[in-house]
């Protein structure tokens, strides 16, 4: 039956017959008077056309050369104006159909599917805004993008779904998966939606997360499954992969000596935090996330909370060493700003210390770091809370053995974060 597929395009109702009808027309149209057109042309050099000439001249007064030639010529121009209205006419019809949204031409359409296709094999690393942040600006270079989330978050509608139907959290993956939508806008106000109401069960759910907390179910729990699925009906440029499947909890020691146990509990401490852990100590790495990071050409690590977001997926062994052995280019986004009860007082090569010492390995070569002043009004807004501007000490880093990339890498509105066009320019540049 396969040979036989092309007849499809004439089924009722697949609005192309028309388009395909006016450009055979402008075929026949061009072919006909281009070879009429021709074959008198040719007569006239090998003086052929002696009695014709004087036929016409008797009958009509002018010799066929001067009819036939015109009436050719005008066949083929509107032979080019139906092959161009059909084929017009084809593109939209087709345009239509691959971006319902009508947001794109089919040009951009084929860029998409096409040209971002042959883009290069991307890893991303990491959890929260910052991960989906880094995302959205590399899908406009790439579509082979593989976001690997760390799920440990154990507040907000994420834990409340963990503690009462025992899946996975599943906040940083809706992120992310929104991130990475063809048409962000549209999914991002679907799945980013929350309800609210103080009587109601479903008050503080996203949306995205009871999808995900629903397919997980229908899938028989499979978490990797669930959200494999609802990317693809998402058409996500990339895929999004939990690091790991299993039930993992973040503990931490921090700097005055207590312990810590919760991701959430962590963000609400008074830091710094010294050393994390996980619990279980050695959760089980997903598959795929073992195989996109072995054939990556790019292995992006934050950016993101360095002790809750990035480390803990590098606390899963395998994974840690997949990213040591790997042979693509390896970097580290460096946080811009400090933050509270964890990373008090960190600067840049701080952050990159604490990452080699709970890998137990290097896992990067470069380090991309803001050197970009923010507002001092921003600044101010910062500091009320504790936080303040990851200094770039650049020197240090260099001495640790790490090149760096030091630029302005920042965008600027009511918050302080990563420009995800900036990072994703710089990160292309790196790749090339």
């Amino acid at each position: 039956m396969g040979r036989f597929s092309a007849l499809k395009w004439l089924y009722p109702g697949m609005r192309v017959k028309r388009w395909l009808l006016l450009a055979t027309l402008g075929v026949l149209l061009i072919t006909g008077g281009g070879l009429g057109a021709a074959l008198v042309a040719n007569m006239v050099v090998f003086d052929l056309l002696g009695d014709i000439n004087n036929y016409s001249r008797l009958h009509f007064g002018l010799p066929v050369t001067a009819l036939v030639v015109p009436i050719g010529l005008v066949l083929i121009g509107l032979g080019m104006v139906c092959l161009a209205l059909g084929i017009r006419g084809l593109v939209r019809s087709v345009a239509s159909v691959l971006d319902p949204y009508g947001n794109q031409r089919l040009a951009e359409v084929v860029y998409r599917k096409r040209y971002l296709q042959q883009g290069s094999n991307i890893v991303v690393v990491g959890g929260g805004t910052g991960l989906s942040t880094m995302i959205r600006g590399l899908k406009e270079f790439t579509s082979n993008i593989t976001a690997v989330v760390t799920v440990s978050d154990d507040g907000g509608s994420s834990g409340r779904l963990q503690q009462e139907m025992g899946i996975l959290p599943p906040g940083d993956i809706r992120n992310c998966l929104v991130a990475l939508a063809d048409d962000e806008a549209v999914m991002g106000e679907i799945f980013q939606h929350r309800f609210n109401g103080a009587v109601s069960s479903l008050s503080g759910h996203s949306l995205g997360n009871l999808i995900l907390a629903g397919m997980t179910q229908l899938r028989g729990g499979d978490f990797e499954r669930a959200v494999k699925e609802v990317a693809r009906v998402l058409a996500i440029r990339g895929s999004v992969l939990p690091s790991t499947v299993d039930r993992v909890t973040i503990h931490a020691d921090m700097a005055d000596g207590t312990h810590i146990k919760g991701e959430s509990s962590i963000g609400r401490s008074h830091g710094p935090v010294m050393r994390i852990g996980l619990e279980p100590e050695h959760p089980r790495p997903v598959g795929d996330v073992l195989a996109a990071i072995a054939a990556a050409d790019l292995i992006v690590l934050g950016p993101g909370s360095v002790f809750t977001s990035v480390i803990p997926n590098l606390l899963i062994p395998e994974i840690a060493e997949a990213i040591a052995r790997a042979d693509a280019l390896k970097v580290h986004i460096c946080n811009v700003m400090t933050q509270p009860g964890e990373t008090d007082g960190f600067k840049a090569s701080d952050h990159v210390e604490a990452i080699i010492r709970h890998a137990g390995r290097r896992v990067f070569d470069y380090v991309l770091v803001n050197n970009r002043t923010p507002r001092r009004d921003l600044l101010a807004k910062y500091e009320v809370h504790g936080q303040t501007m990851v200094e770039p000490d650049v020197e240090k880093i260099r001495r640790m053995g790490f090149e760096c990339i030091v630029g302005d890498f920042i965008s600027e509105t009511d918050l302080v974060r990563h420009d995800p066009q900036k990072l994703a320019r710089a990160i292309a540049r790196l790749v090339e």
